[in-house]
């Protein structure tokens, strides 16, 4: 009889590879997933533009984590306390703003764009600051 060491690794590798792609029941929180976002629906993608200009580093959509762990997810920069889409606007027109990796120039439509689609990320529990 033949030794058939890949048989025998086979044999205890599967059973694990199958369990990691269970989930508990009852799970109905996605889990976060790392890099861009591949959205079904046009409605809630986020325009091209932004996710070549800002998704490298950012997290343009929901459930995703940021590639880069400094950059905030755009959603929770919508979320935070305060933000308009005015004020956000505000910032993305100053450059001056932009950490160093942001080496960029937005146009007006841009910006505009940008605010008002981040803005459509907030939670159903968001409320504005004041």
């Amino acid at each position: 009889m033949k030794h058939r060491p890949y048989r025998s690794l086979a044999l205890v590798v599967l059973p694990f590879l199958a369990l990691a792609g269970c989930t508990a029941p009852g799970t109905d929180n996605p889990r976060a997933m790392l890099g861009k976002a591949t959205s079904p629906s046009p409605d809630t993608r986020a325009p091209a533009f932004i996710e070549g200009a800002c998704g490298g580093c950012h997290a343009v959509e929901p459930l995703f984590l940021s590639p880069n762990p400094a950059a905030p997810s755009f959603a929770g920069i919508a979320n935070r306390s305060g933000l308009s889409q005015a004020s956000l606007a505000a910032w993305l027109a100053d450059a001056h703003n932009y950490p160093e990796d942001m080496d960029f120039t937005l146009t007006q439509r841009q910006i505009d764009q940008i605010a008002a689609y981040m803005v459509t990320l907030r939670g159903a529990g968001y409320v504005p600051e004041g």
